[in-house]
């Protein structure tokens, strides 16, 4: 028995090593994500791969949420990833509020510090109204619903806490996110995302969205 478990860790050892160095990358260093959910069109669409870097802000121990050492924070504008404990899943969102940042949003228009944000580049579609929404060097595409207003879409003024952020989706009007969940910890965040490595068309039997392949967020 004891020599068939040594000449099975012989044959595959190569192997295991390979998947243990692999889930090691993966906890800490990088991963993809597959988006479900619509709550972040116009940017990321249902059936993106999106690839989360996990050295972003921080140098965590593999297998947890535990920091060594921090590179950098959150800034405003920025699309992370989190483990959300309160909804109990990872969620893909837009840093909007920083820590100490006074933010409101009245009819889907925000003011952050007193400063109303931007908005330009209004189109229509026949279910949808999409804007270029910006604030200082923050810039991005918003979806809004065309037909009646979100119970999400008015909140505050709230001053966000210390080592807490404000997210927020780009999908204004379908989006579960601080306005559901709260202010989401510093050590939720898992990463970044800036890059779509691939799409596949959940409407369309699973076709690659091949123009949305390697796309910058």
């Amino acid at each position: 028995m004891k020599s068939g478990l040594i000449k099975a860790w012989r044959e595959y050892r190569g192997l295991a090593l390979f998947l243990f160095l692999m889930i090691i990358f993966r906890s800490a260093l990088a991963d993809w994500n597959v988006v479900p959910t619509g709550s972040m069109k116009p940017t990321i669409l249902e059936g993106d791969r999106i690839l989360v870097n996990k050295l972003a802000y921080d140098f965590k121990i593999p297998l947890t949420q535990i920091s060594i050492y921090k590179f950098a924070d959150p800034k405003r504008g920025d699309v992370v990833v989190f483990d959300s404990k309160l909804a109990d899943t990872r969620l893909v969102k837009r840093v909007i509020g920083l820590p100490g940042d006074t933010v409101e949003m009245r009819d889907n228009r925000l003011t952050i510090n007193g400063i109303d944000a931007q908005y330009f580049a209004v189109e229509y579609s026949d279910d949808a109204i999409f804007a270029i929404e910006s604030y200082l060097g923050m810039s991005h595409r918003i979806e809004l619903a065309r037909t009646g207003k979100s119970r999400l879409s008015t909140f505050g003024p709230v001053k966000v806490p210390k080592d807490r952020y404000l997210v927020l989706g780009d999908n204004r009007d379908n989006s579960a996110d601080s306005r559901v969940y709260g202010f989401i910890p510093r050590n939720e965040i898992v990463g970044n995302a800036r890059t779509i490595v691939i799409s596949l068309n959940y409407d369309h039997y699973y076709l690659p969205r091949v123009d949305r392949f390697f796309r910058l967020l």
